[in-house]
């Protein structure tokens, strides 16, 4: 596949300062709420950068202690992931402060890397010292970052999270390496969602310190935390699938724990819905979100037996799906997301993680990285499209008198404002009511 980022992003640079589209206005001065304001697209971006971070950094590691085929390539992936998160720095504090944070972000990954290294050693003072130098890179980082926004972020406050942050990497880590499997994935899902609780901090934070820059819009609202959330859940769903794919290739001991999270990510949103609408309304999403998941599935298995007809049954099944999922979403939003658009996205999401798994299949695992990467992209481009057809299908659940004076936290998992809840709740129902037709899981695992 050789479709660009520049095709679904603004280069980061610029789109921290400036707005995606025409569309972005002062939601507080129209009083009307959107996903689409300058505030809202910093912390946007800085959950895909901060949460992809996580996830390449668990992904890098693991393949590190394998001695993967493909570690140089997963490595090189989590770099260009650092030079753009530096870029967003950058565009927001000047070229010398974007530079200082690539340095000592990029020594932290060389920390993690020195501690995967002792680990296969089994040299347990290399260990420590790696843990050592971890524990004064999170003082010295908190104090910058603290610096630099004038201390709206707090250092002491910014030093837990980031032990927060390394307790989760190395933990997911050490469960890898010891087999335990499920712990190891488990730990993973929590990285990464703590990551969002981070770009919503940083984000407000920018925000009160530089409001003109932004329009005077904020970065927290209950509009912005539906659009997160879904940034959450879909781009981790692009993650973990793609590496549940390589890992059923390749026969993986830790396939059947990758898999598991890959569905776990689907049991929150369906326990969401459920836990508004009730047990029905969940399970029919679930099941029409883990049939489309069972396709890839049925993929993989074609691609490993060279099985040319299962793998083309398995696209013909996926476009069925996208089809089917589409005229869903309209239905629900009221035609606010149309239908064509977005089975047009849903076919790229679809040629992403198919390109990327066909990339890693023939070893070709630079493009291979290079695509994961857009993959997991274009599911925030999807999440902006989705959560800006809700809102403005139910302005009123999410006007900014609703937004509680002290917020959830960012995700799925339990944590989400019931506003966020009916509204999925809602497209349930009004897919029950049109009577359209949901397909039952079918295959396998």
């Amino acid at each position: 596949m050789d479709m660009k980022k520049a095709l679904f992003a603004v280069p980061l640079s610029v789109s921290l300062l400036l707005p995606t589209s025409m569309d972005v206005v002062n939601a507080e001065e129209h009083n009307m709420p959107t996903v689409e304001t300058e505030a809202v697209e910093l912390r946007a971006s800085l959950d895909q950068l901060f949460s992809e971070h996580a996830y390449l950094a668990v992904e890098t590691m693991r393949k590190g202690a394998d001695g993967a085929a493909d570690f140089e390539a997963s490595a090189n992936a989590l770099a260009a992931n650092t030079e753009d998160l530096s870029a967003a720095i950058a565009s927001v504090y000047g070229d010398k402060a974007g530079q200082k944070f690539q340095d000592m972000w990029s020594e932290h990954i060389g920390y993690f890397v020195d501690y995967v290294k002792a680990t296969g050693s089994g040299d347990e003072e290399a260990k420590q010292a790696a843990l050592d130098e971890l524990e004064q890179y999170r003082q010295d980082f908190s104090k910058f970052i603290s610096t630099a926004t004038d201390g709206a972020v707090k250092a002491e406050g910014l030093a837990e999270g980031l032990q927060m942050h390394v307790n989760q990497l190395i933990g997911a880590f050490d469960a890898y390496v010891a087999g335990n499997y499920d712990e190891a994935y488990a730990k993973e899902r929590q990285a990464i969602e703590h990551m969002y609780g981070v770009s919503k901090g940083l984000s407000k934070a920018i925000v009160n310190q530089f409001p003109d820059k932004f329009n005077n819009t904020k970065a927290v609202t209950p509009a912005a935390d539906l659009r997160s959330n879904l940034n959450h859940l879909l781009g981790e769903h692009a993650g973990l699938a793609m590496m549940a794919m390589q890992n059923g290739l390749d026969g993986s001991e830790d396939f059947q724990a990758s898999a598991e999270a890959l569905a776990a990510n689907t049991d929150d949103l369906s326990a969401a819905i459920a836990s508004v609408y009730g047990e029905e309304a969940g399970q029919k999403f679930k099941e029409m979100w883990s049939g489309h998941i069972a396709d890839f599935v049925t993929y993989v298995k074609g691609t490993a037996a060279g099985d040319e007809e299962q793998k083309e049954e398995a696209l013909q099944a996926l476009e069925d799906y996208r089809a089917e999922f589409s005229k869903f979403i309209a239905t629900a939003t009221d035609g606010k997301v149309p239908a064509d658009v977005l089975s047009s996205g849903l076919q790229e999401h679809v040629g992403y993680l198919i390109g990327t798994f066909d990339q890693y299949a023939a070893e070709d695992y630079k493009q291979a990285y290079e695509t994961l990467r857009d993959s997991y992209g274009h599911m925030f481009m999807t999440s902006k499209a989705l959560s800006g057809g809700i809102v403005s299908q139910f302005p009123d659940k999410f006007a900014m008198e609703n937004m509680p004076s002290d917020m959830p936290k960012t995700g799925m998992g339990g944590t989400a404002a019931n506003g966020d809840l009916w509204i999925f709740a809602s497209i349930l129902a009004l897919v029950g009511a049109a009577g359209v037709f949901l397909r039952k899981q079918s295959k396998q695992q």
